[in-house]
């Protein structure tokens, strides 16, 4: 396992005479043909699996839910036959070569031919899963071992030392340098994602970072190629241990394998500070250039006005969005009450790009029509724009024809590649429109108002009178008059001040609009229904509450607001009658299908005594999943003083459906 002939251990300086060779040879090899995979992503699979693979913390199976999806779901292009045959290639010629003579520089090299077709950064990657591989069985082996008498057999075949304590420094050693081979792995991927062709470098600066890419990949793969070794070599030494009862030769062989370990790890460590270096300045030369473009898109706009401004970019068709995203995004913006105390805070520029490459007459139409009816500012004439920046655009911010609002601070960085989602969901209060502001927005406490705040001008009148809302969506008449009747029965019954909104369907037909007419002409009737247009509203804030909670990582078993939201898309796209039920100023939601509600309600007279006792919410709840017990159950939950008054006056109780009580945290 040691580094092999006298000639091997040059290349450990950086200063070497073969250096020169080494990168020739290297460039002989490398003949990208177009394919590619998402090398982050597929990197990220390998964390998991360096993370999963140690002695003394055995996974934990639900640590992540999505790792099959993700793995399945690597972007793949070009690749003739799959992932997985791939990478099993490689790693039966990386153990093929371990387990014959020669100089390591020769089996990284005979390597590098092997993935002469990929880019620098997939060959880095593809080399580390084939190793990630044979690293997780190995340990997942071990783990097993010696209580599944499978393992055992296996190992015994594999003659696998049955006790590892032995090796404790080595594999310390090969975790630090995986570790180190990751880091590595990860800036030679930053470096190669950067738009560099429209970087403007001399010569000489191009070709010392073109080395650095070059060098730091051929050092991975010669350092995974050396992990290899660390693994496949086990065998021979329980070997040694049969044949030499003295563990001279044992330790010795493993403080040889420990320092050219530690070797590596300084060399690797060297190029991640120099590679890092590279990629931070070419990162701050690309933003400097965008940056000069859109001033120049600017300036040709004749907006001197946006220095020290947030301004957001809106790039999309030149036919722009949909009647009613177009309207919400105004009323969002420019419409919003909120907006007024931001005025002069950022400005919106429109930047339309053309689905060809060429504009063609319908959409320059399209385009001078839109962009004198909207209140945004555009490019005058956005057919003439530099294709260098519309392709930076392309790339940079994956434009991929679908709308974006790119949002740069006052001096120009991108701070959030989307804001769209954020502006229909809170309008100015998102201000100023960065990743870090959407985290924080959902770390406020959030209640049913958000649904419809803005949307429809009583709510906030009924949220100050601390009244309940039902919001109901359905295609049919007759459920959505004898929900009416039955909610009408039941607040006279019960004094419980309760206010109904209907929102219809998210993709409306005639029939919807037959029961708007009918409904609005019934004056009788409780329930209030959206106009068509402030329905599309409703349902574009939906599904934008549902894609922001999704990008904060959150899911329907950690956020109560997403598990409602999504249950009523569902139901929806199954034509399902459905209800939301709750108190506009409190976080506390019952979300239910149609028939499941009726048939609770015509049932009202058996639980109507609950709800002086435990609120009109929890009675309900308790009615439609009825509790397994009478008692206060023990789960109970710390509420803020702030949310004190914002709750039931009773909660309900999500792991065993009984009254819960409520401990006040004054801080």
């Amino acid at each position: 396992m040691s580094l092999q002939g006298s000639n091997s251990s040059s290349f450990l300086h950086s200063n070497s005479p073969l250096e020169g060779i080494l990168i020739k040879n290297l460039l002989l090899s490398h003949d990208p043909d177009g394919r590619r995979l998402d090398s982050e992503q597929l990197l990220q699979l390998m964390e998991k699996i360096m993370l999963y693979a140690t002695l003394s913390e055995v996974p934990d199976p639900h640590f992540d839910t999505n790792a099959e999806r993700k793995v399945i779901g690597i972007d793949r292009v070009g690749l003739e036959e799959p992932l997985a045959h791939i990478i099993q290639k490689i790693s039966h010629e990386m153990i093929c070569k371990c387990s014959t003579e020669g100089l390591l520089h020769e089996r990284t090299m005979l390597l590098f031919d092997l993935l002469g077709n990929y880019r620098w950064d997939d060959k880095a990657v593809l080399a580390l899963a084939a190793f990630a591989k044979s690293y997780g069985e190995f340990w997942l082996l071990m783990q097993l071992y010696p209580r599944n008498p499978l393992a055992v057999a296996v190992a015994m075949l594999k003659q696998l030392p049955s006790d590892l304590s032995t090796f404790n420094r080595r594999f310390k050693a090969l975790s630090l340098l995986i570790k180190t081979v990751v880091e590595l792995t990860k800036h030679v991927i930053q470096f190669e994602s950067l738009p560099l062709s429209h970087v403007k470098l001399n010569n000489e600066a191009k070709s010392i970072r073109e080395l650095h890419i070059y060098s730091s990949v051929y050092w991975i793969i010669r350092s995974i190629l050396t992990c290899s070794s660390q693994i496949t070599d086990l065998g021979a030494l329980k070997l040694q241990q049969v044949h030499f009862p003295s563990l001279k030769s044992v330790y010795h062989s493993t403080t040889v394998a420990t320092w050219e370990l530690s070797s590596l790890v300084r060399r690797l460590k060297g190029m991640c500070s120099q590679l890092e270096k590279h990629v931070e300045e070419c990162s701050q030369r690309t933003e400097k250039m965008l940056y000069q473009e859109l001033v120049n898109i600017f300036k040709e706009i004749g907006l001197t006005e946006l220095k020290d401004k947030v301004v957001i970019v809106l790039i999309s068709k030149p036919g722009l969005l949909s009647i009613e995203e177009s309207l919400f995004l105004v009323q969002q913006t420019y419409g919003h009450p909120g907006n007024q105390n931001l005025e002069g805070s950022y400005e919106i520029v429109w930047i339309p790009i053309s689905v060809s490459d060429s504009w063609t007459d319908a959409e320059k139409r399209s385009f001078r029509l839109l962009s004198h009816s909207l209140p945004w500012c555009s490019v005058k004439h956005p057919w003439s724009l530099n294709s260098a920046a519309v392709k930076f655009i392309k790339q940079e911010w994956e434009y991929k024809d679908s709308r974006l609002m790119v949002v740069l601070d006052s001096q120009g960085k991108v701070t959030n590649k989307n804001a769209m989602d954020m502006i229909y969901v809170w309008g100015p209060k998102a201000y100023p429109f960065s990743d870090s502001r959407e985290q924080e927005l959902w770390q406020e406490q959030w209640n049913l108002q958000l649904l419809l705040d803005k949307i429809y001008p009583l709510l906030t009148k009924w949220v100050q009178e601390d009244r309940y809302l039902c919001i109901c969506g359905s295609k049919n008449l007759d459920w959505i008059l004898e929900l009416n009747s039955k909610m009408e029965e039941m607040t006279q019954n019960t004094g419980v001040k309760l206010e109904m909104v209907y929102v219809g369907k998210r993709k409306p037909r005639e029939h919807v609009k037959n029961i708007l007419d009918i409904v609005e002409d019934g004056k009788h009737l409780r329930i209030s229904p959206l106009s068509l247009t402030k329905m599309q509203f409703f349902w574009l804030r939906i599904e934008s509450i549902i894609r922001s909670k999704l990008r904060q990582g959150h899911t329907a078993a950690t956020s109560k607001l997403l598990e409602e939201v999504s249950k009523a898309i569902e139901m929806d796209e199954n034509d399902e009658d459905w209800a939301l039920i709750g108190r506009g100023s409190s976080k506390a939601v019952v979300g239910v299908e149609g028939k499941r509600l009726l048939e609770c309600l015509n049932n009202f007279m058996v639980w109507k005594e609950n709800v002086g006792k435990l609120g009109f919410l929890v009675a309900l709840r308790t009615a439609l999943e009825p509790p397994l017990g009478d008692e206060p159950c023990g789960h109970s939950k710390l509420v803020s003083k702030d949310e004190e008054n914002q709750s039931e006056d009773m909660e309900f109780c999500e792991v065993c459906r009984r009254p819960m009580e409520k401990l006040v945290l004054y801080k």
